[in-house]
């Protein structure tokens, strides 16, 4: 559980608004924790996370930081979210940021975050700042986009976690985490992909790793019991639930959730 406990979320305010900076930076610690559980059940997810937060540099601009928008593990022929030119010259104008290739990928939740951290205190700012820069074409641009997909990989992690302390598995392989992966995944992310990248994950779960080492990779190797790890992780669940519900909610309430798939 050190992996995890090293980076908690802050517990949430009483206005239940979450500040962007640390929430970032708490998130940007997860994709590590999928390295060390040796499996490629793992990647797409991993690849939600990190493609939404990854640093890399636009073009001409060395400085700059901006996020991607297509997952690295999706084809991007698979991808529906092309803009076109007048749209990503309409961004290019309100942001002061280029886009980052000739595919048109849009900026990402740091990047956006970066050009102005008052104007971008909370994720709720992002939102309604952009909905009011976007007008109709909001919620499907911008960091709006990008969190919205992250807070997918996230409520996997969560609910996959809760999974395994709840006790979920299967009687016959115990020791397996399928049932718990295949869980967090039916509720966060399977509405949202096609066919093939489910198909992808299906094939994925026979390489997932035993509970055992998925325990001890949590804890770095440290001798502690399997209960002893599990408390560690409910206590980690504490804040890292309530953000990820706060941040669904705010979807919800804004209408800003979309249904396609990729």
């Amino acid at each position: 559980m050190a992996l995890l406990a090293e980076h908690l979320l802050r517990p949430l305010p009483a206005d239940k608004q979450i500040e962007t900076g640390p929430f970032l930076e708490a998130v940007s610690h997860l994709p590590p924790f999928f390295d060390c559980l040796g499996s490629p059940v793992f990647t797409p997810i991993k690849a939600d996370i990190s493609g939404n937060i990854t640093v890399c540099t636009w073009p001409g601009s060395p400085s700059a930081q901006i996020r991607t928008l297509i997952p690295p593990w999706l084809p991007l022929p698979c991808y529906p979210l092309q803009v076109p030119q007048a749209q990503e010259q309409k961004e290019t104008r309100k942001t002061g940021l280029a886009p980052s290739s000739s595919d048109s990928r849009l900026q990402k939740i740091k990047a956006v975050y970066d050009t102005n951290p008052t104007k971008f205190r909370t994720l709720q700012n992002i939102l309604e700042v952009e909905k009011e820069m976007y007008g109709a074409e909001w919620p499907k641009v911008g960091a709006t986009l990008a969190l919205m997909w992250l807070k997918r990989g996230l409520r996997f992690i969560q609910v996959f976690l809760q999974s395994i302390c709840d006790g979920e598995r299967d009687e016959n392989h115990p020791n397996l985490i399928r049932v718990n992966a295949t869980k967090a995944y039916e509720m966060a992310l399977k509405k949202y992909h096609g066919w093939i990248v489910q198909k992808i994950f299906q094939a994925a779960l026979y390489a997932a790793p035993y509970k055992s080492d998925f325990l001890k990779a949590l804890s770095k190797g440290q001798n502690v019991t399997e209960e002893e790890c599990l408390e560690k992780v409910r206590l980690f669940l504490v804040n890292y639930t309530a953000t990820i519900d706060v941040i669904y909610e705010m979807y919800t309430r804004m209408n800003a959730e979309l249904n396609y798939k990729v």
